[in-house]
């Protein structure tokens, strides 16, 4: 089995037997077609912790490793996407390590926003977090697929205000076009001095705000002009923003810098995380790198 290092680019999958999982799994099948490129299924089965290994034990954790790739296998075939998949088991690597070596060469990597080990502390995983982190490439979390026909969700981009954050932008204008679905570019501001708070005040920060978005995306809705846009601008923190607007919202687009406090957007973790919602995450380099 080649080693994923020398493998050419591809959407990779972590997989760990959750639904979580082959939920990931089903959402990254549109990324690899949309590149053209394989989707690949990993699963990783950790170190023993002992120089010895028991082979019956070995055999039963390559056993379960096979079920659960074949299972997500079966689940993106029965979609009948044209798209190639590939699967890597791994022996004696944690999940972590194993994905972050294969975000290297990788297009995106998707994991669920929880595994087998969280599920039942409704949390985000760790492997989630240390990926959203380090990884060398754009990481989705996905939340969950849901088979119920429902209105197209937005996509948003969330920008910090500067010409820096163009990556996410464009990211967020590439999966909404994938998904054919609308795209809300969000910013927030602080403001200059800590006495402005004055509903007037903040209501002409956000019309100044609102209007340097609309300056900067002029040139994209000229190249797309059936693509639906709208921009929003809040004062402070966009979170409660996200949490209002969850159920509209499937896929949100942020920098790496935001990558700290991804469990308050896919959550749940506290009151103000996106509940019982299809909401991901997207994180990628906010600037884009010639």
């Amino acid at each position: 089995m080649p080693h994923l290092d020398s493998s050419p680019p591809s959407v990779v999958v972590g997989i760990d037997g959750s639904r979580a999982a082959v939920d990931a799994a089903l959402w990254a099948a549109d990324e690899a077609v949309s590149r053209d490129i394989p989707l690949t299924l990993v699963y990783a089965i950790e170190p023993s912790g002992t120089a010895k290994v028991d082979p019956q034990t070995a055999a039963h954790e390559l056993a379960s490793a096979e079920i659960a790739v074949r299972h997500a296998f079966i689940a993106v075939e029965s979609t009948e996407k044209p798209v190639k998949i590939e699967v890597e088991i791994l022996q004696g690597r944690s999940p972590t390590r194993a994905l972050l070596e294969a975000s290297r060469p990788a297009a995106m990597i998707c994991v669920g926003s929880m595994g087998l080990k969280h599920a039942t502390e409704r949390r985000v995983g760790s492997t989630a977090i240390a990926l959203a982190a380090s990884a060398r490439c754009p990481v989705a979390i996905v939340r969950g697929q849901d088979p119920r026909p429902r209105e197209i969700g937005w996509v948003v981009a969330e920008l910090d205000g500067s010409f820096a954050s163009n990556g996410v932008l464009q990211s967020g204008l590439d999966e909404a076009l994938l998904r054919d679905a609308p795209l809300c570019v969000l910013t927030s501001w602080q403001p200059r001095y800590t006495d402005i708070h004055g509903p007037t005040a903040v209501g002409d920060s956000n019309r100044l705000a609102k209007a340097e978005l609309e300056r900067r995306l002029a040139v994209w809705r000229r190249r797309y002009p059936t693509l639906e846009i709208r921009t929003v601008a809040v004062h402070g923190n966009t979170l409660m923003y996200l949490a209002k607007n969850a159920k509209s919202i499937q896929l949100v687009v942020v920098g790496r810098e935001r990558s700290h406090g991804i469990g308050d957007i896919v959550g749940p973790l506290g009151n103000a995380a996106p509940h019982n919602t299809d909401c991901s995450l997207l994180i990628c380099e906010s600037q884009i790198v010639l």
